[in-house]
């Protein structure tokens, strides 16, 4: 194939992307450009040579027309050679008869072509050979000879699809022109550039008429022809502004000056033909338009086009320039550029066009292949169907399943794991393990567990009957991580089904997918709900105070013993509790304090070593020695002992709580741990304050134990109970259930719009196919 037949080449993809509203092909294309009453129709019919285009008021071109211009061989119609000239051809069709717009086929226009030569109604003598007629793609088969109907033509489908109140539309009218005296070109035709709405056109119409040119001279394939008037000043040139945006170093803009012969007299546009003004790479061409009289006296346009060259060639300031200016010099040089921008562009279409078929075999393959494709076997292709479900639930859990990979959102297992360790963590950790339980609630459940005699120790009945409600706070956040995970899992399936394009095929198949899955994580929520629930009362049923992590009532007592003393509540320690060099410092401050008989008791006390003195009287130990501190302790403060002090130097946040019969206070210690006192503690005597506090401190205690686990049981629960079992029987059940020749044909019932698709998805594909079997004939 020659290099003068790439053009006829773009003229054949051009025709399949019209047809088939492909908009995945960049093809190389010029677009004419320009505001309203530029002379861009004339442009245009003097490129082609005959009056073809609707003139009016406003907006006429309200549609894209793609141009497409062929030129013909004389021996294509050598049948058909006569020696008529063009002007009295068009004196012919210019008759009355012609008016009428009546519709002529080849046989008809070539006996009147006879007819004129023998002397007809006309009596004209000589016939033309030249044969030219247009052909419309939306009327394929059909030729017009007579270009008045090529114009009622453009006229009537411009209105049937774009409307008759002056409005645009971006669906493009195509037209070939057949003729030995045009050169192969393809140009669209844009609608002028407007800036007040006329009539019923829309009132943003001046908006449309720009987005629909940015449309196509945005795309870098395209060559824009920008026209401009010369009568007016460059820098008010709408087409160049819009050339500008798109291609603003002016690469692939071709300037076009029309009314050259209307400008004032004394000046030219020599500077901005020689690129002196305006630069663009591809030059600016000067044009001379018909008048508006040459068109009322139906002047031709063969002596319209040697008027303009005689006044390029006899114009002082053009006459240099001539060879370079006017119609026939724009046609060449537009035929020269398009023939090397295609062949510029070509290997890209070509590489384009391969990744576009391998697209589309692929989006066939997902829709079923092609429409002629049957199902052999049923049976087979449901297993398969199932097989892949469930494998791509498998992979969602396990984050395998690298396509489906999301970057937007957590999913699948990697959603599972948030809900165990941020969304379950966190709920868990935001429980107050003494939550709605103040010291007047303690002090009550002491008194209560120790019946109508008095306590001489705090009794573990009473630390028993208060903790086991705390861990039952556990309980909700619980069953709520088990909702969770079975709403992830619901959504698992939703997404595999609504992703999954081969599924998608079958809705009824899809629908029983959904159903027989969701029907087994159903069966599957209560069980573990029920196993979470009887966690709790596990954990509730049996308090081991025995736990290697649990604080226990020494240890309790000795801490808040240390946090009173640093208060300023304990000023003088009853007893040494250590070997250190402290111990002696203690003795002697009791030395000083106390008469020498104290004295002797106080050392007394610490020879007998009761390091536990405190909790041996909690806990029933040693009451003689829990009377002997009594006494001593009376002696070195003689005040009420009270806790907390008024002048608490630890910090304290008042709660009102409206749900609790009495104001709380949170205290902050040293370890940074939080808990809770009563406004009203100061109620409590010393032994009551000193109980529930210790009461206190072991729930804290004991509650983070049974926290921790429950943290680390119900996620393993959930995964055992509910999301392992789905995983490792969710092929089985779906055999089971929906693996039944009877219901085979239902449930491979294919979606409508499926069917629609993939028969686009084919077209698409065959499209692609002959583009590239077009482009694959270029040598």
């Amino acid at each position: 194939m020659s290099f003068s037949d790439l053009i006829p080449v773009v003229n054949k993809l051009q025709d399949i992307v019209t047809t088939t509203q492909v908009s995945d092909l960049d093809l190389p294309i010029l677009a004419v450009v320009g505001s309203q009453s530029c002379g861009k129709s004339s442009v245009l019919e003097n490129i082609v040579g005959k009056d073809f285009l609707p003139r009016g008021t406003g907006i006429v071109t309200r549609r894209p027309l793609i141009l497409q211009l062929v030129n013909l061989k004389p021996d294509e119609f050598a049948a058909c050679s006569t020696s008529q000239s063009n002007s009295e051809s068009d004196e012919y069709y210019n008759d009355d008869e012609d008016d009428e717009l009546k519709e002529i086929n080849l046989e008809e226009h070539l006996k009147k072509l006879t007819m004129a030569k023998n002397g007809g109604s006309k009596g004209t003598s000589r016939v033309s050979a030249d044969v030219e007629y247009g052909e419309f793609l939306h009327l394929p088969g059909k030729r017009f000879y007579n270009f008045k109907e090529i114009r009622h033509e453009i006229e009537i489908e411009t209105n049937r699809v774009a409307g008759s109140n002056k409005g645009i539309n971006r669906i493009p009218i195509n037209l070939k022109i057949y003729s030995t005296k045009v050169l192969d070109l393809t140009l669209v035709d844009l609608p002028g550039i407007t800036k007040v709405p006329i009539g019923d056109q829309p009132g943003d119409i001046e908006k449309q008429t720009r987005n629909l040119i940015l449309e196509y001279i945005s795309r870098p394939n395209c060559i824009i022809l920008a026209v401009s008037p010369a009568n007016v000043d460059l820098v008010n040139s709408e087409s160049l502004k819009l050339a500008r945006q798109v291609d603003p170093t002016g690469k692939r803009t071709i300037g076009i000056l029309t009314k050259l012969d209307l400008m004032d007299e004394g000046t030219n546009a020599l500077d901005i033909l020689k690129g002196n003004v305006y630069p663009l790479k591809m030059g600016f061409v000067g044009i001379i338009n018909r008048s508006q009289y040459d068109i009322s006296i139906n002047k031709s346009l063969t002596d319209s086009l040697g008027d303009e060259e005689a006044f390029f060639r006899n114009h002082q300031a053009y006459r240099t320039i001539a060879n370079k200016c006017g119609t026939r010099y724009l046609s060449i040089k537009l035929n020269q550029i398009l023939m090397s921008h295609i062949r510029e562009k070509l290997p890209d279409i070509k590489a384009k066009l391969n990744t576009l078929i391998g697209q589309t075999e692929q989006e066939l393959i997902q829709y079923g292949g092609s429409p002629l494709d049957v199902i052999e076997d049923k049976s087979v292709l449901i297993l398969n169907l199932m097989t892949k479900f469930a494998q791509n639930f498998i992979n969602s859990i396990e984050g395998t399943n690298i396509n489906e990979i999301s970057t937007k959102e957590l999913c699948g297992g990697a959603r599972l794991y948030h809900i165990y360790n941020e969304v379950f963590g966190n709920d868990l950790s935001l429980i107050n393990p003494t939550h709605n339980l103040t010291l007047r609630d303690i002090r009550t459940a002491i008194r209560n567990s120790t019946g109508s005699r008095p306590s001489l120790f705090v009794p573990e009945l009473a630390f028993d009957l208060l903790v086991k409600p705390q861990i039952k706070l556990l309980e909700e956040p619980s069953k709520k991580c088990v909702e969770l995970v079975y709403e992830e899992l619901m959504k698992i399936v939703h997404n595999i089904c609504s992703n999954g394009i081969e599924i998608n095929r079958y809705p009824k198949l899809q629908m029983k997918l959904i159903e027989v899955v969701s029907d087994l994580l159903r069966e599957r929520l209560g069980p573990t709900i029920k196993y979470v629930e009887s966690l709790i009362e596990i954990n509730k049923s049996y308090i081991n105070t025995n736990h290697p992590n649990f604080v226990g009532a020494a240890t309790a007592m000795r801490t808040v013993l240390e946090e009173k003393r640093k208060a300023g509540e304990i000023s003088k320690k009853p007893v040494v509790e250590s070997d250190d060099s402290d111990e002696i410092e203690d003795i002697n401050e009791i030395d000083e304090d106390l008469p020498s008989s104290k004295v002797n008791e106080s050392v007394h006390i610490q020879e007998k070593d009761p390091s536990d003195s405190y909790l041996n009287y909690f806990f029933g130990k040693d009451p003689i020695t829990h009377q002997q501190y009594l006494t001593t302790q009376a002696q070195l403060n003689p005040a009420p002992f009270k806790f907390p002090n008024s002048h608490e130097t630890l910090p304290l946040q008042f709660n009102n709580d409206s749900s609790s019969t009495s104001s709380t206070a949170t205290i902050i210690n040293n370890n940074n741990e939080s808990f809770e006192i009563d406004e009203g503690i100061n109620e409590l005597n010393e032994k009551e304050q000193l109980e529930c506090e210790l009461i206190r401190r072991l729930i804290i205690s004991y509650f983070g134990i049974i926290r921790e686990i429950i943290k680390d049981q119900v996620p393993k629960s959930i995964m055992c109970l509910l999301v392992n079992f789905i995983r490792d029987n969710i092929q089985n059940q779906l055999v089971i259930k929906l693996y039944n020749e009877k219901l085979f044909d239902n449930l491979l019932v294919e979606d409508e719009n499926i069917q629609i698709e993939r028969e686009k998805c084919y077209n698409l594909l065959k499209t692609y196919k002959d583009a590239a079997k077009i482009i694959n004939e270029v040598v």
